[in-house]
């Protein structure tokens, strides 16, 4: 049986859709990396670096007859260009010489970049003709960040002073150094 509808009334207008909800927040990334100072005073991020240059140095198979040292090259914008330890590709590589064979000499990313060393670069070598001090200055990097200068153990080192008087910035963070001469206790005996 039909019954009859009841008068038409007007029925409220239905009320919009629900605002769509903001879009979830993308899971947090890594932190953006630090950019290196630029002047002859370490900065926060010139500590962070080299921090990580030391922990690198971890990583080098033990010598009775070298320093384990490990070294980050890192452009203006704080992006790693390369990096490398001591003896990671052969027995008688030096860090700044294994991340350096890793790029060009003449790569647009070295300009304005900083190298991070554990130990002030060598200038005199046994195993090699050309020292790390000479492979810097054949780039473009213009900042060279260390924590300990070489002690005379098995040259007289001077890494620093021959960076400085070819125009580079050299900036040696002495109170990091302790951490260097961990990694080398077996060489300090």
């Amino acid at each position: 049986m039909n019954r009859p509808r009841p008068p038409h009334r007007s029925e409220p207008s239905p009320s919009p859709p629900p605002s769509p909800a903001a879009p979830p927040s993308p899971p947090p990334g890594p932190a953006p990396a630090p950019v290196p100072g630029t002047g002859a005073e370490a900065t926060a991020a010139d500590r962070e670096w080299l921090e990580r240059a030391i922990a690198l140095s971890w990583k080098c198979p033990p010598s009775q007859t070298a320093f384990s040292v490990g070294a980050i090259v890192v452009d203006v914008r704080g992006a790693v260009v390369t990096d490398g330890y001591s003896r990671r590709d052969d027995p008688h590589d030096h860090a700044e010489e294994a991340a350096l064979r890793a790029v060009d000499p003449g790569d647009p990313r070295l300009v304005g970049a900083t190298v991070y060393s554990s130990l002030e670069p060598c200038t005199r070598r046994a195993s090699r003709v050309r020292s790390c001090t000479r492979l810097i200055l054949d780039t473009r990097i213009s900042r060279v960040v260390f924590a300990w200068r070489e002690p005379e153990i098995f040259v007289n080192g001077e890494g620093a002073e021959e960076l400085r008087l070819a125009g580079r910035t050299v900036v040696e963070v002495p109170d990091l150094a302790h951490r260097v001469r961990e990694v080398n206790e077996h060489l300090l005996r």
